[in-house]
């Protein structure tokens, strides 16, 4: 390998002709092995892990015939969420390369995953991205939960912690809510087909408004069933919502995305599909307190108004004077315009009289037209006198007749009930209640002892 020589000990003919130091040696394979072998993925088995107080792990990745150092930066560990363990089998994507200090060949570990996930993963990949493709996962397939569901159905194990949990929250928040469970397994061998015949029986039957897919957390294996077809197929053909709950916050499933709703949790789905007592108490509690007070403003509002429309009403009596004034004024009116008139007329005839003097008139023709003018004059303002006196009289027998009092004197009465309000029906009245009648002259107090309606 001339071309990997450093120049320094490359002397034609020298001594130390082709000689290298162990550093430059480990220095030169490291660059040849990082560059004829790329980033990788290695199986095998761990033995002898070690974490130190640096955060950097070391172990040795193994199979049946062969070993290798690895080292993972604790930069890159840190974002593990399972703890690797001596025995485990493992898949690493690494860098292979030699640690120059000690000339070891090791793999510089980039990322962790346990065997098997890999193959997992992409299985769940493909079938997530065909069950898309056919609309499964469309969001305008979903359907909304029901606000208050009359009955919640459980597809789970019975012998599930996530079920106690489950049936836990139901009980905080709603213990009168039936639940109907339809026990399955949720892992192994057959789980998936057990937990698409649990959701088409929940189907059939028909006794819930909503569906609750649940299990704990897990492992991908463990897992798995919910991320098979037949779960997913069942979900999307069941007629009422379903809700998955299954593992944590950080696991996804199949069925998640199959699901009308995906919950983090098998407690957080329970507390989506049921109603919270203290939350609907609280919101009844400010109804209540909502209704109320609108009441309370129409309420004010119609006080409001009848206090108005009382400062309106105006007594018979006071509309009666207010008649009498206007007739008063309309006579003093006509009166003075007829003085007016007459004054105007006597006006005239004086000029006329001295026009007629002017012109040398018949003074005694004159002075009998001038007195028969006048007598003219106060017989029409007599008449308009006497004339606009009889409608005067008129219009008061025609007030008198309207008069309350004068219509209690030919035997009627006025009825009050105990407010003073005038009663026009009978019906308003019960047996018992107090009344006061206004008569011709006096009131008299008096309970009433039966009504008699009348009929129309």
């Amino acid at each position: 390998m001339p071309a990997l020589i450093p120049a320094a000990n490359r002397e034609p003919g020298g001594e130390h002709a082709g000689v290298i130091t162990v550093s430059e040696l480990n220095r030169t394979a490291r660059a040849l092995i990082e560059r004829q072998l790329p980033l990788l993925w290695v199986a095998g088995e761990i033995s002898n892990f070690r974490r130190y107080d640096s955060g950097h792990c070391y172990f040795v990745l193994k199979d049946a015939q062969a070993q290798v150092r690895c080292v993972f930066f604790r930069h890159r560990a840190q974002h593990l969420d399972w703890k690797p363990v001596d025995g485990a089998q493992v898949e690493v994507r690494a860098v292979p390369t030699l640690y120059e200090a000690r000339g070891d060949f090791q793999l510089n570990v980039e990322s962790m995953r346990q065997a098997g996930s890999g193959a997992l993963y992409e299985a769940f990949a493909r079938l997530k991205a065909r069950l898309e493709a056919e609309g499964l996962f469309d969001p305008a397939r979903k359907r909304p939960l029901p606000r208050f569901p009359r009955c919640i159905g459980i597809v789970t194990s019975l012998q599930a912690a996530a079920l106690r949990d489950v049936l836990t929250t139901l009980g905080r928040r709603m213990p009168g809510l039936p639940v109907v469970i339809y026990p399955t397994l949720v892992q192994g061998e057959g789980a998936a087909a057990q937990i698409a015949a649990a959701i088409a029986t929940a189907g059939r039957r028909a006794e819930c408004d909503v569906l609750l897919v649940c299990r704990g957390g897990g492992s991908i294996e463990d897992l798995w069933a919910f991320n098979e077809e037949p779960v997913a197929r069942a979900i999307v053909g069941s007629p009422m919502p379903v809700v998955s709950g299954v593992g944590h916050e950080t696991d996804f499933t199949i069925a998640d995305f199959a699901a009308d709703l995906r919950a983090p949790t098998p407690t957080a789905a329970a507390e989506l599909i049921s109603p919270s007592r203290v939350e609907l108490g609280a919101q009844l509690a400010q109804l209540a307190r909502g209704l109320a007070r609108a009441a309370r403003r129409r309420l004010e509002q119609h006080m409001q108004g009848l206090d108005y429309l009382m400062r309106r009403l105006v007594h018979p009596g006071e509309r009666i004077a207010e008649q009498r004034r206007h007739l008063e004024h309309l006579v003093a009116r006509l009166t003075s315009a007829m003085g007016h008139a007459a004054e105007t007329w006597q006006w005239r005839v004086r000029e006329l009289a001295r026009e007629w003097r002017a012109l040398k008139p018949d003074f005694a023709a004159a002075r009998e037209r001038q007195r028969d003018l006048t007598l003219r004059l106060q017989r029409a303002a007599r008449v308009r006198v006497e004339t606009t006196a009889a409608q005067l009289k008129s219009l008061e027998a025609q007030l008198a007749q309207l008069n309350p009092e004068n219509v209690l004197g030919r035997g009627y009465a006025i009825v009050r009930d105990a407010r003073g309000g005038v009663v026009r029906d009978a019906n308003r009245l019960v047996a018992g209640d107090d009344v006061s009648i206004a008569l011709g002259r006096g009131e008299a107090s008096a309970r009433v002892t039966g009504i008699k309606p009348r009929s129309q």
